[in-house]
């Protein structure tokens, strides 16, 4: 039987590095590279020149520059990426049962993964590992910002039980947008825009869909130019902060830091999915993952859901016996809105870069953090470095300073393949259990199953 292979665009638009020119670094190898030379100019700076202000007079506006520029795109991106990832939804009216439970299952397994990343880092509490000592130093350095934060959080305290929910609904989207702590209201301006697209005939909204699905591409390339920048703010973000924090107990927190993030990924992979997909569908775990490998390592490797989907939909029509209709619903919409792995990080560096300015998040915190996080997670890109943008809304929503993407930027590249592993690995157990649920799951036209599983 011929197999067939889906395109979804120009995959050589969704790699950051360029293979055209082999000369050329990848990017992430730039980007490791600029952290290692930050990180050594730091200590170099602070070991042989320690009362000098060079590092901050001339090296760390330009990672401010960076940071700046990555909240300067979080607005554009989740409008444009929302509004198209709703619109796309169009198809909802032939296949509303489908659609509300593809939709519906992406919300609970992106709130289970949420909910896991903040248990673990609570658990393991890596910002504890920062000495009291770098912790002071990190507060008078952005000690400012964060009593802001701490002012409007106390005021809200003082506000009714349903404040929180009054102020979801906008009064004025353009105020709206002028501020990154707004960004629930944006969203929720973004959900109702795209709902009325799919409510007006499709002739009258066709032309409004054009501009935003082009408005995504123009974002989505923004974004590319501003990760080429990456490993000069990398380099000017570690050198400063190497320079007013030279202790080592801050790189031993970062280790504690990748592990809960690693932890409580593994924990989605190798227990949560296997599990649902054993539960709701009775197909084998191992060959679960012996029909998805593939498409897990094309992801790791490219750290692009959206690279990987054409990979991620054959694997799942040819050797998971999803079917075709089902397929190429469910897996589009995933790539758009269900970032686990996304959101669990996201959790979890939040909680971390709090615990290392010395925040103490309460549980109302904490459940707005799974409330933003899943709910960014639906505008969050489906390319490398967008749920670094994405962490920028949750971080500004909590009131935890944003410069503490400072702390975590270093180790974010591994980070991220492993993230959007999960994400990819999420869309194919999403799509068998949609499948099973629609009486669409057959099986495989690749015959790699137990006899079990092929007898009807």
């Amino acid at each position: 039987m011929q197999k067939k292979l889906y395109f979804v665009g120009d995959l050589d638009e969704l790699h950051f590095d360029k293979t055209k020119n082999m000369k050329n670094l990848a990017l992430h190898w730039q980007i490791l590279i600029g952290m290692a030379a930050g990180v050594a100019f730091g200590f170099a700076a602070a070991t042989f020149a320690p009362e000098s202000t060079f590092v901050q007079d001339w090296i760390k506006p330009f990672g401010t520059i960076f940071i700046n520029l990555l909240k300067l795109i979080a607005i554009p991106l989740i409008v444009a990426s929302l509004i198209k990832g709703v619109s796309d939804l169009q198809d909802i009216s032939k296949l509303s049962q489908m659609g509300g439970r593809t939709i519906g299952i992406y919300i609970l397994t992106t709130v289970i993964a949420v909910t896991i990343g903040l248990v673990v880092v609570n658990i393991i509490e890596p910002g504890n590992y920062i000495e009291e000592s770098t912790r002071m130093e990190l507060m008078d350095t952005y000690g400012g910002d964060a009593n802001k934060r701490i002012e409007a959080a106390a005021n809200q305290k003082k506000a009714g039980p349903l404040e929180a929910l009054v102020n979801i609904v906008p009064s004025n989207i353009v105020g709206a947008a002028t501020d990154n702590r707004n960004m629930l209201q944006v969203i929720f301006f973004a959900i109702f825009f795209g709902l009325g697209m799919i409510l007006i005939p499709e002739e009258k909204a066709r032309p409004v869909k054009a501009f935003f699905d082009s408005l995504n591409e123009v974002v989505l390339k923004l974004i590319d130019l501003i990760m080429l920048a990456a490993p000069y703010g990398v380099f000017a973000l570690l050198a400063s902060l190497v320079v007013e924090s030279p202790s080592g107990d801050l790189f031993a927190a970062l280790g504690v830091y990748a592990l809960c993030v690693v932890l409580g990924l593994a924990i989605m992979v190798f227990v949560v999915y296997p599990l649902a997909v054993k539960f709701f569908t009775g197909r084998s775990v191992k060959n679960f993952f012996n029909g998805i490998g593939p498409a897990q390592l094309l992801a790791f490797s490219t750290s692009s859901s959206a690279a990987t989907l054409p990979v991620t939909m054959e694997r799942v029509t040819e050797h998971l016996g999803v079917d075709e209709e089902v397929s190429s619903f469910v897996l589009p919409i995933g790539a758009t809105i269900n970032m686990d792995g996304t959101s669990l990080y996201q959790a979890v560096a939040a909680v971390f870069i709090a615990q290392a300015f010395g925040m103490d998040l309460s549980l109302s915190a904490q459940l707005g953090i799974i409330v933003t996080a899943t709910l960014a997670s639906i505008g969050s890109a489906a390319v490398p470095g967008a749920g670094m943008v994405m962490l920028v809304i949750v971080l500004g929503q909590a009131g935890i300073p944003e410069a503490g993407l400072a702390l975590i930027f270093a180790i974010d590249r591994p980070l991220d393949m492993c993230r959007t592993t999960v994400n990819v690995t999420g869309d194919a157990a999403v799509s068998m259990i949609v499948a099973k649920s629609v009486g669409k799951l057959g099986t495989p036209h690749v015959k790699n199953w137990d006899d079990n599983y092929l007898k009807k």
